[in-house]
């Protein structure tokens, strides 16, 4: 049996996770969970866990701990959003980029990585025309992390694979969901399929 993924779906996100369970291929592969019920849920049966922009951040401190002992099994979480509440140890509060324009915008990649194989930074930076939706500032990369992509000349971080000294694996993305792409009719589609394969496929 493959590995499995766990969403925290989010009352804002008006069921954000619906755009993986509409496609059959993808909905056999995450179960979703509300946010607030996290407290409860069973972790062990999962490879990874999707967290989102509208997730409770203050929730996901009071239950830091949980999180540290699914990364310390060699869990990998997958955190799209904007820093607020530092919920992991070397986590720092989200940086918009001040007085941005277009030129600020534009996606960088980097760094060859699976879950953004075949995605053109074109398609990043413009979407239906307009450029800002993929991110406008970042998350402080925390020590050792790894830049993937990076937005506009002053190379702002705005995708990091990290490995926290638990262990396990943390990629951050400084803005919406990666899965919410997946209805988009571009190569930015390849990303929340890439990204349940880099889940499961560990660090193989």
């Amino acid at each position: 049996m493959r590995p499995r993924t766990l969403v925290l779906e989010c009352e804002q996100t008006e069921g954000g996770h619906g755009v993986l369970l509409r496609r059959p291929d993808l909905g056999c592969r995450v179960d979703a969970i509300a946010m607030h019920g996290f407290g409860a849920a069973e972790l062990a049966p999962y490879a990874g866990l999707l967290i989102g922009l509208h997730c409770d951040q203050r929730h996901l401190l009071r239950h830091r701990d949980r999180l540290a002992a699914f990364l310390a099994r060699g869990g990998t979480i997958v955190f799209c959003g904007h820093v607020a509440t530092p919920f992991l140890d070397g986590l720092s509060p989200y940086r918009p980029i001040p007085a941005y324009r277009v030129a600020d915008l534009v996606v960088n990649l980097e760094r060859e990585h699976p879950v953004w194989a075949g995605v053109r930074g074109e398609d990043l930076t413009f979407r239906r025309g307009v450029a800002g939706f993929y991110g406008r500032g970042h998350n402080p990369p925390p020590p050792g992390a790894i830049v993937i992509n990076t937005l506009g000349d002053a190379r702002v971080p705005v995708d990091l694979e990290w490995r926290p000294a638990v262990g396990g694996r943390v990629l951050m993305h400084a803005g919406a969901d990666l899965w919410m792409y997946l209805e988009t009719e571009t190569t930015a589609a390849r990303m929340g399929v890439q990204l349940l394969d880099w889940i499961e496929e560990g660090d193989k």
